[in-house]
């Protein structure tokens, strides 16, 4: 199997990242824009966060979680890609844990209904979990 397979997945979730990260300034700028809210207002998060609702803000939340479990990921697939240690188990766990932070991304971003979303963060978080074990017993 080729073992840059596994780089795949890395840069998709960094690419969520990276959309996440232009979602949350459209919203928040286009908020802010429309609100004639002064800069000098919300110059702290905490300012920040008092001043933009719920709905604006949640995808701010999330892209503060792509930077919590998801640098576990990205060590992991750095692991297997310098230990050659990719395989079709490796790389569809992989997939599936960048779908699911996918799901929780676009739950947490638009609906935010928090059954759905703790859900896909859960089952992302197992099949996280499931590549840190398996990566270990396979390496140590």
């Amino acid at each position: 199997m080729e073992h840059n397979l596994i780089l795949q997945p890395l840069f998709a979730l960094i690419m969520l990242t990276a959309i996440v990260w232009i979602f949350m300034y459209v919203r928040r700028l286009a908020f802010i824009l429309n609100n004639r809210i002064d800069p000098q207002r919300i110059a702290t998060p905490e300012q920040l966060n008092s001043v933009l609702p719920a709905e604006i803000n949640n995808s701010s939340n999330n892209l503060k979680n792509l930077f919590e479990l998801p640098t576990l990921f990205y060590i992991l697939c750095l692991i297997l890609f310098a230990t050659q240690h990719v395989d079709m188990i490796f790389l569809y766990s992989a997939w599936a844990y960048v779908g699911l932070r996918a799901i929780h991304s676009l739950i947490h971003c638009t609906t935010n209904v928090v059954n759905l979303r703790f859900a896909a963060y859960f089952l992302s978080s197992l099949v996280l979990w499931f590549i840190t074990v398996r990566l270990a017993v396979s390496v140590l």
